[in-house]
């Protein structure tokens, strides 16, 4: 029994037939240090925001960041699925992700309008994980950045519609 635990996890060649597995999880490993870290900052706005706005902001950044906790898991699951590693360090996460702390000086609606240009940039980013995988037989890929492009943008929308006055 002791031996199960000492197994390392480690990289396999799949036969699934998608081609440049490295670079597709390498992509999806950027999402996911975006995902990760606009999770916690979600979650932190969510904690800290006040005003006539709080309970409207603080029920949707509650949904967002629930989504995105369980896409942190599905992305992980489908760079593993690709037989690579996913990222397993705080560091990584934060090295790799374009996701950006503020100051905590922020007011609702600095901190609505941050949080609606993060998605953007997420947004941005599963747009060229989509053109990536363009003709390398990764459906399943194209087809989960395309289901979390849509959050991403539907979030920053639904985040701009509250910040209007």
């Amino acid at each position: 029994m002791k031996d199960a635990l000492r197994v390392m996890p480690s990289t396999d060649d799949v036969s699934t037939g998608v081609r440049d597995t490295a670079t597709i999880a390498n992509a999806i490993g950027d999402v996911l240090s975006d995902t990760y870290r606009l999770v916690f900052k979600t979650h932190a706005y969510h904690w800290n925001v006040e005003g006539p706005l709080f309970y409207s902001i603080h029920k949707l950044t509650e949904e967002q960041y629930e989504n995105m906790f369980t896409a942190a898991d599905e992305l992980a699951d489908r760079i593993r699925a690709l037989g690579q590693l996913a990222p397993s360090a705080m560091a990584d996460i934060v090295a790799r992700s374009k996701i950006e702390d503020r100051s905590t000086d922020l007011t609702a609606a600095d901190m609505v309008e941050d949080l609606a240009a993060d998605h953007e940039r997420v947004a941005h980013r599963l747009h060229a994980l989509i053109g990536l995988v363009e003709g390398k037989k990764d459906p399943v890929t194209e087809d989960l950045a395309t289901e979390r492009s849509a959050f991403h943008e539907q979030a920053a929308w639904m985040l701009r519609a509250i910040a209007k006055s």
